[in-house]
């Protein structure tokens, strides 16, 4: 999409002080890393004992090494998880539920990473401004879905620009207790309204993936972890200064001449914050892009596991710097995290801008844009590689590894056909509810009735309306309460021709119910869907390829010097 404005650009309050979550380290930590019986004397143990326990010394400090202690032993280990700050995975309302593995068992990883404008601390707001803010919620204003393949060949990454206006859902501030009702505005505001958790449920609506975890960094995280790794290369094609200019306020401060240029401390961070020299919140991603593919190379290329003082420093920067959904939020977690991550080559890493339109209620804010946007993340759901070197998610079985279809994680698929067959169709309770409200399209009037009409042509009489309000749902899905009604629920989504994949068990129905999802806004046979071809993303998702260290930031003409 051409871009020739600056959007969403305006003054912003700052945070609040994040609070710590639970306690450091947790129930699954072995301790092992304690062990002190490598200096016991040659009494009763014998040389059998002595090589045991020598043995048992070795793997232990080899397994500290790896997890980026550097030999400092079990208290450094304690310390780093001391340093790591934990929340509540989710916070909000949020139907999306966890990818079935493909036909080799394996199943994708998702996380969020969030980047967030609070100014909380002194370092804070030294580095980011707002002082006279510092106590009001923090902005969520980057954000990127870093989607790890099922067979952890490829990697994908999409950023959604801060001033996307989407459905955030109700939200419940885990801090504090306060509750959110559902609303409907830019992105970034998730954040404030339950944090990183609503941030996540927002996220899970909008595209239907389930999210496995999710990272925030500040201000002075980005700084710290710019500077342990040396320093990371940027590009410009013409002299660049971003800086206020007249009726155009703010700005990040970055100025250097064009070409190439290392970047750390706060000069990473103005990198990583400058939009108006680039001209939209979009080319702010693309450039973003840039610098996380050149982060990639730097570690990948100083093979830093090998270099005991710069681990030090990445072990001590990233645990300071990062906020992580509990469930990951140890040391060994992290770094088995990283590990899988490790794994991906840099030509198979695709970074990605969802595509957009500007929002017709306000030209400073955008919308997902239809047709390309779903697909980008239908790529997701389906686990279809970004790039055209791999598959197409099926795990070379033809079958995709299990579709978003938009239902909760409490869900679960029905089980197999057994002798609890359906009741007859005349007997079988139905309700149909609309749900075909999408990002940028209304609800379609009168969708469940239409839908319920065409049950009861076929014979299930006692289909009926529900009449709730219009809700949002990307994917048709059949949901019933309980194990006995599974056989009705597959008969009713064979009659409509809904696929069986999306049939399943939930508690937020009392009786077998067809929500009629974005996907199906005509008919009343479910259409069948597509499944994209690898390496198929829109145009204008802004695709850069992480081995590509030929791109340059064009400037925006008035912030060139």
């Amino acid at each position: 999409m051409t871009q020739s404005s600056v959007h969403g650009e305006g003054t912003r309050p700052g945070g609040v002080r994040r609070t710590r979550g639970a306690g450091a380290g947790g129930p699954d930590e072995d301790g092992s890393g304690a062990d002190g019986g490598h200096g016991a004397g040659a009494g009763s143990g014998g040389r059998a004992g002595r090589r045991h326990r020598a043995l048992r010394w070795s793997a232990t400090t080899l397994a500290v090494l790896i997890l980026g202690t550097a030999g400092a032993g079990y208290l450094y280990y304690q310390h780093l998880n001391g340093n790591i700050e934990k929340g509540e995975r989710s916070s909000g309302d949020s139907k999306a539920r966890r990818t079935g593995p493909n036909a080799a068992g394996q199943t994708p990883l998702n996380i969020l990473l969030i980047g967030s404008d609070s100014r909380a601390s002194a370092a804070n707001v030294a580095l980011g401004g707002g002082k006279n803010h510092r106590d009001n919620p923090p902005l969520g204003d980057v954000q990127m879905l870093i989607h790890l393949a099922a067979d952890r060949k490829s990697a994908a990454v999409v950023s959604v620009p801060r001033d996307t206006r989407v459905d955030i859902p109700e939200c419940t501030d885990p801090q504090t207790g306060k509750k959110y009702p559902a609303t409907n505005t830019i992105i970034n505001e998730s954040l404030s309204r339950g944090g990183a958790g609503c941030t996540l449920a927002t996220w899970q609506n909008l595209t239907g993936v389930y999210i496995d975890h999710w990272m925030t960094i500040d201000f002075a995280g980005v700084v710290q972890m710019a500077d342990a790794v040396g320093g990371v290369e940027v590009c410009v094609n013409q002299n660049v200064w971003d800086r206020p200019l007249p009726g155009v306020p703010g700005g990040s401060g970055l100025k250097m001449k064009a070409g190439r240029h290392k970047v750390q401390g706060e000069q990473a961070l103005q990198w990583l914050r400058t939009r108006h020299a680039w001209g939209s919140d979009p080319l702010r991603a693309r450039a973003q892009h840039m610098y996380m593919n050149s982060m990639i190379r730097t570690l990948k290329q100083q093979n830093v596991f090998t270099d005991t003082g710069r681990l030090m420093d990445l072990a001590e920067a990233a645990t300071k710097s990062l906020t992580v959904s509990e469930e990951i939020g140890t040391v060994k977690k992290l770094y088995d995290l990283g590990m899988q991550l490790k794994t991906v080559p840099t030509d198979r890493i695709t970074m990605t801008t969802l595509p957009t339109v500007e929002d017709p209620q306000d030209r400073n804010h955008l919308l997902p844009a239809g047709a390309d946007a779903e697909k980008v993340w239908a790529m997701l759901r389906d686990d279809v590689s970004f790039d055209d070197k791999g598959g197409d998610g099926t795990g070379g079985d033809g079958k995709v590894s299990g579709g978003g279809s938009g239902s909760s994680s409490s869900e679960k698929e029905p089980d197999e056909p057994s002798g609890d067959s359906a009741a007859a169709d005349s007997e079988i309770g139905v309700l149909v509810r609309n749900a075909t409200r999408s990002a940028t399209l209304g609800p379609v009037a009168g969708r469940a009735g239409t839908v319920a009409q065409a049950l009861v042509r076929q014979g299930f009489t006692r289909a009926a309306t529900d009449t709730s309000a219009a809700l949002s749902e990307e994917r048709t899905v059949v949901r019933y309460p309980s194990a006995e009604l599974a056989g009705d629920a597959r008969r009713v989504a064979e009659a409509l021709g809904i696929p069986e994949n999306s049939v399943k068990e939930s508690a937020d129905v009392s009786a077998v119910t067809v929500v009629v999802g974005a996907d199906w806004r005509t008919g009343t046979t479910y259409p069948e869907q597509e499944t994209p071809e690898a390496g198929s993303l829109p145009e204008d998702a802004d695709a850069l390829n992480g081995s590509d260290t030929g791109k340059c930031m064009d400037v925006y003409a008035p912030y060139r010097w």
